[in-house]
């Protein structure tokens, strides 16, 4: 994080301060951050580069400056790089039109031939819907980069992105200690009944309440010592890997697309080579994989999970198949579950939420001040490092997800 981005340690988001000049001179921004490596993307290509998209105003000075898309709300942050964006980049703004006025906007050529675009905030410049080829077709031949808020990518067909010459960023990395953490807050309400006891104190029966507190320890358990499968050791399954091993003990084992051993010697995992050994053998399987389109665990998976085991969510809700949970919660094939996302958002599925032995979130496991601080930075770095003065194109993106697609269009 630079210098000049403030670190918040409350929970709140004060007003906004006004919004600088961007044709003041501001001093310097110094952009501190680390490229990820290759085992953090999806494959990349160092061999291939692009030039700038940009003139340097200060050669050229009556250039028109190239133009930014942002998307959705303001800055509310990281003012001073903005304001450097701003000295690079004309900024044009959507705000948050939905799809139709988007793709309006977007024949009428009505924000220009702009050369990236740039939504900070997860919640807001995505009412356009799915980023599909109906959309992503009528963007100009100009623009390179998509950088985003937020870790999942779901939403956006980056294959395709990429086959348009345009690199996609997601920011992972910025919500990983707060997705981590809700992560360990799952898996502790899995193993000692937390859902069980906040609902029946909550519900202010003394019955229930007694029931809770006579019957809860037959019931539950410490997660020291047991077996944590984590499905996806990427950003964040390793840092849940690190959390849960060193302050629980917890056995990390693993399975990826690849096996990432410079990891497994730091957390002591194993690696898993099929989803079914991992399955059979963890005490409680936790999802940190993208979702790349289909179902991972249904019916044929959960028969491969040791009875009495738990399941835990913080990826995609797509990923799992709903009917298929709640037969396997039914069966005593597992004996809890922890969801912070659902496969038909904002609808939780009422047999899950209704279960004593079932916490659900409500897809919050990654917000917090600190996320949000890092979502715009993020986005703004990845900018200036694929188009800014001091660009260089794609080896200059910090969070590329589609590397391995991109092609350079004639």
């Amino acid at each position: 994080m630079s210098a000049a981005t403030p670190t918040p340690q409350d929970a709140g988001l004060p007003p906004p301060p006004p919004v600088p000049d961007t044709n003041a001179t501001f001093a310097p921004v110094t952009l501190e951050s680390s490229r990820v490596s290759a085992s953090d993307t999806f494959a990349s290509n160092p061999e291939s580069t692009t030039q700038s998209a940009t003139t340097d105003p200060a050669s050229s000075p009556s250039a028109p400056k190239p133009t930014i898309l942002h998307l959705g709300d303001d800055i509310r942050w990281n003012h001073e790089l903005y304001a450097e964006l701003g000295k690079q980049f004309h900024i044009e703004r959507s705000y948050s039109a939905g799809r139709e006025e988007f793709k309006k906007g977007l024949e009428e050529k009505r924000w220009g031939e702009f050369v990236g675009m740039y939504r900070p905030f997860w919640n807001t410049g995505g009412e356009m819907g799915n980023w599909d080829l109906e959309l992503i077709s009528l963007l100009p031949k100009s623009c390179k980069i998509y950088a985003s808020a937020g870790a999942g990518f779901d939403w956006v067909d980056t294959k395709t992105m990429a086959e348009h010459g345009i690199i996609y960023c997601n920011a992972a990395s910025a919500c990983t200690e707060s997705v981590a953490d809700a992560a360990i807050v799952l898996i502790l309400s899995t193993y000692r009944a937390i859902p069980w006891s906040f609902l029946a104190a909550r519900s202010g029966s003394v019955a229930e309440f007694h029931d809770a507190n006579q019957n809860i320890a037959a019931a539950t358990h410490n997660p020291n010592n047991s077996i944590l499968g984590i499905i996806g050791l990427g950003k964040i399954g390793y840092r849940i890997a690190q959390k849960a091993s060193s302050a629980f003990e917890m056995k990390i084992w693993y399975h990826d697309v690849v096996r990432i051993e410079e990891r497994e010697k730091t957390v002591g995992a194993r690696w898993c080579e099929t989803l079914e050994e991992l399955l059979e053998n963890a005490d409680c399987i936790i999802i940190a994989t993208p979702f790349s389109g289909s179902v991972l665990l249904s019916t044929k998976q959960f028969a491969h999970f040791k009875p009495g085991s738990r399941l835990v969510n913080i990826a995609r809700g797509k990923l799992i198949d709903e009917t298929a949970l709640v037969a396997a919660l039914d069966e005593g094939r597992l004996s809890a579950a922890g969801l912070d996302v659902h496969a038909d958002e904002p609808h939780v599925n009422e047999s899950l939420a209704n279960r004593r032995n079932v916490m659900v979130l409500c897809h919050t496991a990654g917000a917090s001040v600190e996320s949000h601080v890092g979502f715009e930075r993020l986005g703004i770095e990845n900018l200036l490092g694929v188009l800014g003065r001091e660009g260089k194109g794609k080896e200059g993106a910090i969070t590329p997800v589609n590397l391995q697609w991109l092609r350079e269009r004639v």
